[in-house]
């Protein structure tokens, strides 16, 4: 462990209007030969206009695609198109994120972090989510040479992405917790580094829960800033461990039963509440933080009917069998994920 490599974005840009000047970044970076955007249909007006804006002042030669979901097909498709001179651009959320940043670490070229949502730490990790027919699977990558975040462009998406981050980073504090769990009882190595960044980003959050607000700057621009601290805290200990416990299990189980999942965010804050009960913590803080941050604190204000949360219960810790955490290596009861589900008000 001691000789593994920690790898971070070399510039980190989470500014209002520096979506503008990516032309000039990617010279200052000598990453002007050729550039790959990729990008969504829905985050093509809002962020990869701008880009081609700023590329074409000054005189890049860029291409586009578009795409859909983070799948091997996505990546395959984006893949085709990298050269060993490209540089890749994800603009858009985070499956449009994950396919970039998958498919430049496969073929050895450089990638940009530009997100359009600050709705998970996956913005600057190196970990990427990967949908399969079943699941959706977490595969280490590469972190972006740099981060370009415009925080205007953050504020004006939709509030409930913005809340679903703030509940992401939320979900640190029982990650954590299930990080110590593990490192006492299994002998996991831990970084007391990694931990305490994911914790003081987590702290972001809930010691400026007032300041979160929609369609606002300031706000867009500490959630982003706190996913950037996350993301780091997932490069220093080489793992997700930091960021993803039990209530990241949950919410992975969630993605299994349900045809229509709601955000990751989301299913990672009511996963909180409930794994925070069972730590013995204070789960009712949990709660109301993500209250104040308008992310659900119910099964029902995300259309989640009561017996798929009490089945991703008692499957969760089949999910990555290898990550210890407070449910234990054989799970929990049906009758145990009801009084959890019902005593925590999720239900």
């Amino acid at each position: 462990m001691s000789n593994r490599k920690i790898q971070m974005p070399r510039e980190v840009y989470i500014d209002p209007g520096i979506i503008k000047d990516t032309g000039e970044i990617c010279k200052s970076l000598h990453l002007d030969k050729k550039i790959l955007i990729v990008t969504g249909q829905h985050t093509y007006d809002v962020g990869a206009k701008p880009v081609i804006e700023s590329l074409e002042k000054d005189n890049i030669e860029y291409d586009v695609i578009k795409v859909s979901n983070a799948s091997a097909e996505s990546i395959s498709e984006v893949e085709e198109l990298i050269t060993p001179d490209t540089t890749v651009i994800g603009v858009g959320g985070g499956r449009v994120i994950d396919v970039a940043k998958l498919s430049s670490f496969n073929r050895g070229v450089y990638f940009v972090s530009m997100p359009t949502t600050a709705s998970h730490d996956g913005i600057v990790s190196p970990m990427a989510s990967i949908k399969n027919p079943n699941t959706s699977i977490s595969v280490t990558a590469h972190s972006p040479i740099a981060v370009i975040a415009d925080s205007e462009v953050l504020a004006q998406s939709p509030f409930r992405l913005l809340a679903a981050g703030c509940a992401d980073l939320i979900a640190n504090f029982t990650a954590i917790k299930d990080w110590e769990l593990a490192h006492r009882l299994k002998n996991e190595s831990f970084s007391e580094s990694a931990a305490a960044l994911s914790i003081m980003s987590a702290h972001l959050i809930t010691d400026n829960i007032a300041n979160i607000k929609p369609n606002l700057e300031p706000s867009a621009r500490i959630v982003m800033k706190s996913l950037f601290s996350g993301g780091m805290a997932i490069s220093i200990a080489g793992s997700s461990r930091p960021a993803s416990g039990s209530e990241h299990l949950f919410s992975h189980a969630l993605d299994k039963i349900l045809d229509k999942p709601a955000l990751h965010g989301e299913q990672c804050g009511l996963g909180t509440i409930m794994m925070m009960y069972l730590h013995g913590g204070d789960w009712k803080a949990i709660r109301d933080a993500l209250k104040a941050v308008q992310a659900p604190t119910t099964a029902k204000e995300i259309g989640i009917a009561d017996e798929d949360i009490i089945e991703a219960l008692m499957m969760a810790h089949e999910i990555r069998p290898e990550r210890y955490t407070i449910l234990g290596d054989n799970g929990i009861s049906k009758e145990a994920a009801y009084e959890l589900a019902y005593k925590t008000e999720v239900i």
